[in-house]
């Protein structure tokens, strides 16, 4: 299973980073602590959101719908049901976020 990191480089932008959870890995079949579990609905916002860092690391599982997330040299992702991203851009200008009938679980960690 792999999975995208989306973290602020040295040039305060955010960037995606592809990560695989095999066997061996760091992410693989490890216990992660968690701080909180927050489920969040955004049916079909148009206004969310403008460039915004994540407000904490975050893990982010879509449950349905999706989100297309931008970052500052233009490139865009689409997440859907059963994609999962790891939000640690904390710092810089952050990226976009466009929802579509989205649900989701964010584990704060």
């Amino acid at each position: 299973m792999q999975f995208c990191r989306i973290y602020t480089g040295a040039d305060s932008q955010s960037h995606f980073e592809d990560l695989d959870q095999s066997e061996g890995s760091n992410h693989f079949l490890a216990a992660i602590p968690a701080n909180a579990l927050v489920f969040k609905n955004d049916m079909n916002r148009t206004d969310l959101h403008g460039w915004h860092p994540a407000p904490r690391r975050q893990w982010c599982i879509t449950l349905s719908g999706s989100v297309e997330i931008g970052i500052g040299d233009g490139t865009k992702r689409t997440f859907g049901p059963g994609d999962v991203f790891l939000a640690e851009d904390v710092t810089g200008q952050g990226h976009t976020a466009v929802p579509r009938n989205w649900v989701r679980a964010f584990v704060h960690i």
